[in-house]
């Protein structure tokens, strides 16, 4: 029998492993009441500019009416996402669809925080705090309580892990 230890192929602490209950797990990342104030709110400021250039006072040759056009563009952008945004937890990690997909893995997760204001999750989306062991972070929503749950396992089994390291 070699006495030579076998080397790890790891470096550091060991990788944090987690398995959805399913195997994955993807909801919107967004309540429907959020979405229902986002598009009033998109609709709202397109009415003010269509009243307003109806009246001569904005166009979009003005300098006025190009940076109210900038700012509906930018807000009917982010409207888009916010309808269109999916969270999915699987086995590799955590992704969400958004202007720039975000994913991260769970192998490589050094802490996790769920955010919520109770009472306020039909309106206010219950978020994911994680940060790798190098540092790095990122936010996931969720509008599903049971994507909320895995979220709020995920977190639970994490701390335990890497505590027992």
């Amino acid at each position: 029998m070699d006495p030579t230890p076998t080397p790890s192929p790891y470096f550091g602490p060991p990788p944090f492993k987690f398995t959805p209950t399913g195997g994955s797990i993807s909801g919107p990342a967004f309540s429907v009441t959020f979405k229902i104030l986002a598009t009033l709110i998109v609709a709202g400021l397109a009415a003010a500019f269509v009243q307003a250039w109806l009246a001569g006072r904005a166009s979009g040759t003005s300098a006025a009416g190009g940076w109210f056009i900038a700012g509906l563009l930018l807000v009917g952008c982010t409207w888009w996402y916010i309808l269109r945004s999916v969270t999915r937890l699987d086995e590799q990690g955590l992704h969400q669809s958004w202007v720039w997909d975000k994913h991260m893995e769970l192998r490589e997760l050094a802490y996790g925080k769920l955010i919520r204001v109770r009472g306020l999750e039909w309106l206010i989306a219950p978020r994911l705090y994680v940060r790798t062991l190098m540092g790095k972070f990122a936010v996931f929503y969720a509008a599903s309580p049971e994507m909320v749950a895995e979220f709020e396992r995920l977190v639970s089994e994490l701390k335990t892990f890497r505590s027992q390291r």
